[in-house]
């Protein structure tokens, strides 16, 4: 059991540095990926806000973790600052970066994430985007890992429970990318006087 959580803190440790080493892949950088994508550019019109993390740090074997940092956005205007982070224990194996967005279809949902401590379920699913010439997107079912086939499986990105999750692989390979287990947690904006 000790070997366990020691794995778990190192493999969390390895995911945070990681993350934080790749902040020169800043916000602006990550939207104009996802804009790159028709069905997700859409997106960023149509709804009440979103949270981005231009990189997300994922290692595993056998137990890993991931971590990143990002903004959240409320009707184009930046609100507060959020992290994710994630430990999952199962078949894993493998170091990813990726970045994901998290659109707000309405207010309710924007206020659920931004309550303080928000976790995805274990039924909630990302659309994965191709970073291949077309920018096409799909998805695996219930996890956000880099589809094989770009062209199997493809859906609109609709929203689920008021919110619509997009990931973009940065580099890496790994078998396992559930978002079940996410938690966030926000950081309002202080206003300045």
């Amino acid at each position: 059991m000790k070997n366990i959580l020691l794995l778990i803190v190192l493999i969390t440790s390895l995911c945070t540095i990681f993350s934080q080493s790749a902040q020169a892949d800043n916000t602006a950088e990550a939207i104009k990926n996802f804009k790159k994508s028709p069905q997700v550019n859409k997106f960023f019109s149509s709804s009440y806000g979103y949270a981005i993390f231009p990189t997300i740090g994922k290692g595993g074997f056998g137990v890993g973790g991931s971590y990143g940092e990002g903004s959240v956005y409320k009707q184009g205007k930046k609100t507060g600052t959020t992290t994710m982070a994630q430990v999952t224990i199962g078949f894993q194996l493998g170091g990813q970066a990726f970045s994901e967005i998290i659109f707000f279809e309405n207010k309710e949902s924007y206020d659920k994430f931004t309550s303080g401590n928000f976790e995805f379920s274990a039924q909630a699913s990302a659309v994965a985007i191709n970073a291949g010439a077309n920018a096409k997107t799909s998805t695996t079912g219930s996890s956000a890992g880099a589809a094989t086939s770009p062209d199997k499986n493809q859906q609109q990105g609709i929203y689920q429970n008021g919110m619509a999750t997009f990931t973009f692989i940065k580099g890496g390979l790994m078998y396992e990318a559930a978002l079940g287990g996410q938690k966030f947690s926000f950081e309002k904006l202080e206003k300045k006087d």
